[in-house]
């Protein structure tokens, strides 16, 4: 038996959990109880058809001798998704799309006579640009004449952020951070505008429902409450709700946002030669490198994400901007690279949430990897955020074995329009001081500047004391 317990983020259903054998493997427990629900998954071909369609994740039995406890009723062992994200790390595209994949499932599952006991956001993963379910255990009969008893998590996972992202403002999706079990509905409804109440959709499954959530509460307490659990639906009305929901979603996530980075690449101070050069090295650097792990940090369109991915790196391109991660996504979905776009503030990443700080990991937590790209990002930690160079060092080398790190002086006309604005209160941002701070955490493989320009690019290795 492993001595390893549930992971954190799987310990609230009682159907089963998922966990770590002694060699690390990913494994997933189905208790008794579930058993029989299980078995129609299977028997009843929804998980094959689900499978075939790239929508669930796939998995195998194995022995029950790898159990987690003895009252084991099956054992599986999950296909591995590379990178384990979170909704509030989602464009609104993806975050769309999320939604998109959780109601063809459920009915998919109504074909097969069952139903989706759970639409959490948190059930899907992205696999570079496609999402997958990974909850094989969130699957019941369906009962006919019963309400889709996930329908308001569904509203407040996927429908009301992407209701606000795309009336609102696309940071509006940063809530599902603060409220890891949707936004709710009430609070939603009195932030999006007047105007959606026009929107069928929105009206029916947003507004109406904020507003009937706000009289239970109020008003009847317990007994309206039972009362809402205890009324019915045929089979096509509740076609007809998950039909009204694509609805509401499909036009949503996919505007385009202007914003302050999406056309970085459009406006930079790079000549021709310069972007060659650079695009030149970093491939270099990879190639010697040859990371299988690669995180992009302020990877802007995914220009070089994608350099990552040529040498068969599993790239996560992290990027403070909506529409710059809205246009890699776009472009992964066409393309196919393997590369997973990813919004995230490095000045405030993603921190240890849920329950006892556990159950959704901080980026920390989620390396490190093979190597750590910090591509033009600098001088936007040191200068924008006000971040000394040896706290951005100490920082990059917990996240990473190898670095590929580019210092832009302030004679850089880039720094010095930042600059323009604000006195240099940052005397230490020097490349003598970058060499100095990068040291005491990496040793330095190589450097190479970028021809045509005052930007050099340097290669790195973290040292083992700081391993």
């Amino acid at each position: 038996m492993s001595l390893t317990g549930p992971l954190p983020s799987s310990f609230r259903d009682p159907s089963g959990f998922v966990y770590r054998d002694k060699a690390g493997v990913l494994l997933r427990q189905v208790n008794p109880v579930y058993e029989a629900h299980y078995r129609q998954l299977v028997d009843s071909g929804l998980y094959e058809a689900l499978v075939a369609e790239g929508l669930l994740i796939a998995h195998e039995e194995v022995a029950l001798d790898r159990a987690h406890s003895a009252d084991a009723a099956v054992v599986l062992a999950p296909d591995i998704v590379p990178f384990i994200s979170y909704p509030y790390e989602w464009c609104a595209a993806q975050l769309r799309d999320a939604a998109l994949l959780t109601l063809r499932i459920q009915e998919i599952a109504l074909d097969h006579g069952m139903t989706l006991k759970d639409a959490s956001a948190y059930n899907v993963q992205f696999r570079g640009a496609a999402p997958v379910f990974i909850d094989t255990l969130s699957f019941e009969p369906y009962v006919d004449g019963k309400p889709w008893v996930a329908y308001g998590q569904f509203c407040r996972h996927f429908l009301a952020p992407l209701a606000l992202m795309h009336y609102v403002d696309p940071a509006t999706g940063g809530l599902l951070r603060s409220h890891l079990d949707g936004v709710p509905l009430l609070l939603a409804s009195r932030a999006l505008p007047w105007r959606t109440r026009f929107k069928p959709g929105l009206m029916m499954h947003l507004h109406l429902q904020a507003r009937l959530e706000k009289g239970r509460t109020t008003e009847g307490g317990a007994d309206a409450e039972q009362s809402a659990k205890s009324s019915t639906l045929s089979l096509q009305g509740l076609r007809g709700i998950l039909d009204s929901l694509r609805g509401a979603v499909t036009g949503m996530g996919s505007q385009t946002v202007a914003t302050t980075w999406a056309d970085y690449y459009d406006h930079t101070n790079y000549s021709d030669s310069s972007a060659q050069s650079k695009a030149e090295e970093v491939r270099r650097f990879l190639s010697q490198a040859k990371p299988a792990t690669v995180w992009d940090l302020g990877a802007n369109t995914g220009v070089y994400s994608a350099l990552a991915a040529e040498v068969g790196a599993h790239c996560v391109a992290f990027d403070v901007d909506h529409g710059a991660i809205s246009t890699l996504y776009a472009r992964e979905k066409a393309d196919g690279k393997g590369i997973l776009p990813l919004l995230l503030d490095l000045s405030n990443p993603s921190p240890d949430l849920g329950w006892a700080h556990g159950e959704r990991d901080s980026l920390l937590r989620r390396g490190p990897v093979d190597c750590v790209m910090a591509l033009a990002l600098v001088h936007h930690l040191c200068i924008g955020n006000n971040v000394p160079l040896p706290k951005v060092a100490a920082f990059f080398a917990t996240l990473g074995a190898h670095l590929i790190v580019e210092f832009v002086p302030k004679e850089d006309s880039m720094v010095t329009r930042m600059l323009a604005a604000r006195d240099d209160v940052f005397p230490e941002y020097t490349v003598e001081h970058f060499r100095r701070a990068f040291a005491e955490h990496f040793e330095l493989l190589e450097e190479a500047p970028v021809v045509n320009s005052v930007r050099t690019l340097y290669w790195m290795k973290r040292r083992k004391a700081a391993e």
